[in-house]
């Protein structure tokens, strides 16, 4: 990144800085600078600024979702993305068999007996549903009916659960029920994330080093495809694939979409959610036991069976959970429900699983970014552009990442984004830098030859100022200011050239910082005076700042004598000539603008205006009674005359005037009484 920022700061130096004599003669690096600029030569330094910022930033980024900070970022946007999709509706292959808080009540059964989870898989076996998968732990008999449900248990359509994870004692931690064989067995553990959300589904995994564990919703949905010949294939090239019907089941990694630091252990999938509520028909224990059902809902379907009462907590929060206001969390039969709908409509080709980005695509992704959110902070200086611009492309990342999403497609989405904010911040802070250098610079090179306000109004206003590459002419009402010394011709005749140089330069320092002070602007040196200006550059459109204007140029020469005084003194004592000068004031219109060509060009201020105060200056210059003459017109007189007391010299005709101009001398400020 360039720490010497040279486009606007040259620029100033070499437009608006002309209008002050002493910076005319400019490098010549800084001319030919702007000949190519004016070529439309590329801004290098912009385009530094936002490669460095952007391949910073994403570096920063990159690295912080490394460490895994933006995970829960991108995980909520994920779960934003969830809920903002098209509900699905129940899949037709599916029932549940919810057991319910009424049924509990109804059964007066905290834990229903074998006996009635006998009675209703018998009443399930009657309409043939194609599989039945058991969500109840029956590795311990529970009251009566332990014989009749080992009896349907040995049915083979049948799918019965147990735990993953081995006791102390090396067996099952809750076996499953000992009338089934292992064939037939899934675990129901369900993979929570660090904010207890259910995002992924556990297929399977290695119990021990021999020994593999299927889940349950994959042992139901794998019964129920391998009756329609549907088996699932080993990838030969592949460890982490295999294929089932028409899906590639790819295995989640670490870095997995917008996971970083994944528990990946065993075979897991993103859970690919069909509906907040909806995943499938649901039935009550106590409709099914007393043949409130129809058969069409169970005959070749699968039919899920589980607890949904509160009272069993056994409850999940998903990504549905912020809108379900009343009953956040989902039972865990139907979270199976959705894990198996999610396996059948993969392998029968109807909805896709969650595909993810490799690592360097994703980097690509949120180097690009960062690049647009670097380029719009350096190209759009409007404030609320640049707002609206960030906003629109923030907009434009969560848009295409929904887009994505809707297609199975899960990217990062809140890292791009942050890249965004943080190159577009980082640049911005670099123009910021910039410019308070460019304006430093600017105020140091103003502030020689004009007062501090007018330099900071000068750079407020830089972009009108500087259109077209050129200070455009504007007419405005200033109040022009010429000076002279009286017999300076016969001054320098006795003085040595590098005294006279010096002597002169003192005076004119004194002159410039008077001005300064009286918030004018030097516009020329004119040997042994000075052209000034009060109300110029920025155009002063009322009567009060035209008046302003006025007091201060008057004052202005007023102060001129009082420090004429202190420096002859000295120049008394030091054996140089003591002088006079002479003050000529008019207000009027004139234009203001640059003058001269392409390869050299200065604010030139024009005008009848200027011409009448440079008169003044020179009108009767016999006739001088003070050390500091000021004459001012009738025109600046009507601004002050409250505040100055004049001296009437009447209308006088000035050189290269054809009517004659009302005249009168400053003789000093008015004095303020007591009482006023």
């Amino acid at each position: 990144m360039n720490s010497k920022p040279k486009n606007f700061s040259a620029l100033i130096s070499t437009r608006v800085a002309p209008f002050f004599q002493g910076f005319e003669s400019r490098p010549s690096v800084i001319s030919q600078f702007f000949r190519r600029l004016r070529h439309k030569t590329p801004d290098l330094t912009g385009l530094g600024a936002v490669v460095i910022a952007s391949l910073s930033v994403t570096g920063a980024v990159l690295l912080a979702r490394q460490l895994s900070w933006l995970q829960p970022v991108e995980l909520a946007v994920f779960d934003r993305m969830v809920l903002r999709r098209a509900d699905e509706g129940p899949d037709p292959r599916l029932l549940v068999v919810a057991i319910t808080e009424d049924d509990i009540q109804t059964l007066k059964q905290s834990t229903i007996s074998d006996q009635f989870v006998a009675l209703g898989l018998e009443k399930l076996q009657q309409y043939k549903p194609a599989v039945i998968g058991l969500d109840i732990y029956r590795d311990i008999a529970q009251g009566t009916g332990i014989e009749q449900l080992e009896v349907q248990l040995k049915q083979t359509n049948v799918i019965a659960i147990t735990k993953m994870g081995l006791s102390n004692t090396g067996t099952l931690e809750v076996p499953p029920p000992p009338s089934v064989p292992v064939e037939r067995i899934g675990f129901n553990d369900i993979v929570q994330d660090a904010d207890g959300v259910v995002r992924r589904s556990l297929l399977f995994g290695d119990l021990t080093p021999d020994t593999v564990l299927y889940s349950f919703a994959f042992q139901v949905a794998s019964s129920y495809l391998g009756q329609r010949g549907i088996e699932p294939q080993n990838s030969n090239s592949d460890p982490s694939l295999f294929y089932w019907g028409k899906a590639a089941f790819t295995q989640l990694k670490p870095k997995s979409g917008g996971y970083e630091k994944l528990d990946a252990q065993g075979y897991q999938v993103l859970l690919n959610y069909r509906s907040p509520r909806n995943v499938a028909r649901v039935v009550s224990l106590t409709q099914l036991l007393y043949g409130q059902i129809e058969p069409a809902w169970i005959k070749d379907k699968i039919v899920l069976i589980g607890y949904t009462a509160p009272s069993r907590r056994d409850l999940f929060l998903t990504p549905y959970s912020p809108s379900q206001k009343q009953e956040p969390k989902m039972a865990g039969v139907l979270v199976h429900a959705q894990m198996v709908s999610q396996i059948l409509t993969a392998t029968l080709g109807e909805r896709p699983l969650f595909w993810f980005w490799p690592e360097w695509a994703e980097v690509l992704w949120v180097g690009f970014w960062a690049i647009v959110g670097g380029t719009l902070a350096w190209c759009v200086r409007h404030p609320v552009g640049l707002v609206v611009s960030v906003t629109g492309v923030v907009v434009i990342v969560f848009a295409t990442s929904f887009y994505l999403f809707t297609s199975a497609g899960w990217v990062s989405t809140a890292t791009p984004a942050l890249a965004i904010l943080v190159a577009g911040g980082l640049v911005l802070a670099y123009r910021g830098y910039q410019a308070q250098q460019q304006q430093q610079m600017v105020m140091k090179l103003l502030g020689q030859n004009t007062s501090p306000e007018v330099a900071e109004a000068l750079w407020n206003s830089r972009d009108r100022l500087l259109k077209s590459g050129k200070l455009s002419g504007q007419k405005l009402i200033a109040t022009m200011m010429f000076t002279d010394l009286k017999d300076f011709s016969t001054i320098s005749e006795q003085m040595p050239p590098e005294v006279l140089l010096e002597w002169l330069n003192e005076y004119l320092s004194v002159l410039s910082e008077t001005v300064q002070a009286h918030k004018g602007i030097i516009n020329k040196f004119t040997g042994d005076g000075i052209m000034a200006a009060f109300g110029v550059p920025m155009v002063r459109s009322s009567d009060t700042e035209i008046a302003e204007d006025a007091r201060h140029a008057v004052s202005c020469g007023v102060a001129f004598g009082e420090r004429l005084k202190e420096i002859n003194a000295d120049w008394q004592r030091r054996g140089l000539p003591v002088i006079q000068m002479r003050v000529g004031i008019f207000t009027g219109p004139v234009v203001a603008g640059s003058l001269g060509g392409k390869e050299r060009m200065e604010y030139g201020i024009i005008g009848d205006s200027v011409n009448i105060a440079s008169r003044l200056e020179s009108c009767e210059k016999d006739r001088q009674s003070s050390i500091c003459r000021v004459l001012i017109a009738k025109e600046t007189l009507v601004h002050i005359e409250d505040e100055f007391l004049v001296e009437h010299w009447g209308p006088l005709a000035l050189k290269g005037k054809q009517q004659t101009v009302d005249v009168y001398r400053v003789v000093g400020r008015r004095s303020v009484s007591p009482s006023q």
